[in-house]
């Protein structure tokens, strides 16, 4: 009997188990079923699974999310105590309709999809009598693809505000971006006193056709009191949202100049313009770019004039400035041309032209700059005047300019027969008494050598005076002058001349590179294939020696070297 009794008390507890587990439920309510547009509503989940926590995700769609609570909640019903879990939410509608809360996993369990119904905010305007209302203010309603359109959203509003939320859906085949940060007023409409706020929006179409924007959409809340005797709600709720627009885009015509341009107004000027030019020494032009409706990324770079081998030119990067003025962007653009005249007369420097389409009147357009004429003088170095003659002999021939600024001496036959052999004989003379006392020095030289390498150490860790950055400048829009002094600067120590220069090097590219530098200064060489000579050899910085010895200069220091050629 004891054995049957325990046996029938285990099956009971058996079938209370399983009776529990049968009770056992999952399920979801809304607080209402019914609400208006910016409204929120509470979904709260009830289950008795431990450890079950519901999954939100697929909320996500067509709600925001709020705050979430939980809690426990013990309860006795006939007899026996059961606990249940409970989760609330907050949700936001995204839209008005008629919505559907999904079902949610909760543990090994699913709620059952529960409906909603969402009103649609009402549409107020400045003549009405609203306690909020929404403007959606297009610049052009008929753009061309591509266009930058401005769109500015006002809120008004005439109570304070709690909070809120102020949004403009994206239309499809767009792109819609804020710019700026938010501006307020107070304005009065209607003879009521509203506070303004002012958000700027950036929407470029990207397919013509019609374009349907919805109106901004506004829903916060209120701080209670008066403000809720103006709505007839006891939540403060608020919500208010501007009408929907349909716009035309229109697409690129035919006879629009390419690259594509769509702008209200392009105009171009001068900011820096030289008077007159020297070979050798770069002059600055700058131009400034105002175009309306057009941001950074849309508008093309300036281009850079082509002036062949007449001049050389290095344009800087631009400088852009831009602003969302009166619904639309604004862009400022200025750039640096730094010129450089490679021969003596008169530079013709264009003027720089664009292309570009008028949305406004509906054609093509071309702003332009007038041409520069820039009187271009001969360089400093090297420059020789014209001899003098007596009267008697007859005058010489018109003295020409070589490329890089030196004069070309008259042809001789312009000077007297006999003068010319007694000229050659005195140069002959002076140049073997050089040459001999070049020679006797030469042993003496070498004796010190060894010793003038000993005291330079010390003054080779002395700082030099310019930098690669400096050379490059130089051999960019520097004359010779500049590319010489740069060059004995970046010396340790620095060097006085360069034949002391070239016994630095340990490139015989740039060794030659000097010597060519020497007959456009000295014996009438192309001022344009040294600089070309120098680009190439010290493009990287000069190579020094690290040796003691260094090559033997044949004449003093002092005396520039002749060339193979002389």
């Amino acid at each position: 009997m004891k054995r049957r009794s325990v046996l029938m008390m285990a099956w009971v507890f058996v079938l209370l188990a399983c009776a529990a587990g049968v009770q056992a439920q999952t399920r979801a309510w809304l607080d209402r079923d019914h609400v208006g547009e910016g409204e929120v509503v509470t979904l709260t989940i009830e289950t008795d699974q431990a450890g079950a926590v519901p999954d939100y995700a697929p909320l996500q769609a067509d709600f925001a999310l709020g705050g979430r609570t939980s809690g426990r909640q013990t309860r006795m019903a006939n007899g026996r105590v059961s606990n249940a879990a409970l989760f609330g939410v907050v949700l936001t509608p995204r839209r008005s309709g008629v919505l559907t809360v999904p079902a949610l996993q909760v543990g090994a369990a699913r709620t059952a999809p529960l409906p909603l119904t969402v009103e649609a905010a009402p549409v107020a305007g400045r003549a009405g009598d609203a306690v909020a209302f929404v403007e959606t203010e297009v610049d052009d309603p008929q753009p061309y693809v591509q266009q930058s359109v401005g769109v500015v959203v006002r809120l008004y509003f005439a109570t304070q505000l709690a909070s809120g939320e102020l949004d403009l859906a994206t239309p499809a085949s767009t792109s819609l971006q804020r710019v700026g940060e938010d501006r307020s007023s107070v304005r009065e409409v209607g003879g009521r006193r509203y506070n303004v706020v002012e958000r700027r929006f950036l929407l470029i179409p990207e397919r013509s056709g019609p374009l349907r924007l919805e109106g901004a959409r506004f829903s916060g809340r209120g701080v209670g009191g008066l403000f809720d005797d103006f709505l007839g709600r006891g939540n403060g709720a608020l919500s208010a949202r501007a009408p929907d627009q349909t716009l035309q885009v229109r697409a690129v015509p035919d006879a629009a100049p390419q690259p594509w341009l769509p702008l209200k107004d392009l105009r171009l000027r001068y900011t820096a313009a030289p008077q007159a030019a020297r070979v050798g020494e770069a002059v600055t032009i700058e131009v400034e770019a105002t175009a309306v409706g057009a941001t950074r990324a849309q508008f093309p770079e300036l281009p850079v004039p082509s002036l062949g081998d007449a001049a050389q030119v290095f344009a800087e990067p631009p400088q852009y400035d831009e602003t969302f003025d009166g619904g639309g962007p604004q862009l400022k653009l200025t750039r640096r041309y730094s010129v450089v005249p490679q021969q003596p007369g008169t530079l013709a420097v264009p003027g720089v032209r664009m292309r570009w389409w008028d949305v406004r009147a509906a054609e093509a357009r071309t702003a332009a700059l007038p041409d520069l004429s820039l009187p271009v003088a001969p360089g400093r170095a090297g420059a020789v005047p014209p001899p003098q003659v007596p009267d008697a002999v007859a005058a010489p021939a018109p003295v020409a300019a070589t490329a890089d600024g030196a004069l070309a001496l008259p042809d001789a036959r312009g000077m007297p027969v006999r003068l010319w052999p007694l000229l050659a004989a005195g140069f002959a003379l002076l140049w073997l008494a050089t040459l001999v006392w070049a020679l006797t020095r030469r042993r003496a030289s070498r004796r010190v050598a060894a010793t003038a390498e000993h005291e330079a150490q010390p003054r080779a860790a002395a700082a030099a005076t310019h930098s690669l950055v400096d050379l490059r400048r130089a051999l960019d829009t520097g004359d010779l002058d500049d590319v010489e002094q740069a060059l004995r600067g970046m010396a340790r120590p620095p060097v006085a001349d360069l034949d002391e220069l070239a016994a630095r090097l340990d490139s015989a590219a740039q060794r030659q590179a000097l010597d060519t530098l020497r007959r456009a200064r000295w014996a009438g060489g192309s001022g344009t294939e040294a600089r070309a000579a120098l680009r190439a050899a010290f493009g990287g910085g000069p190579t020094w020696r690290t040796d003691a010895a260094a090559p033997a200069a044949p004449l003093p220091p002092l005396y520039p070297e002749r060339s193979k050629s002389s």
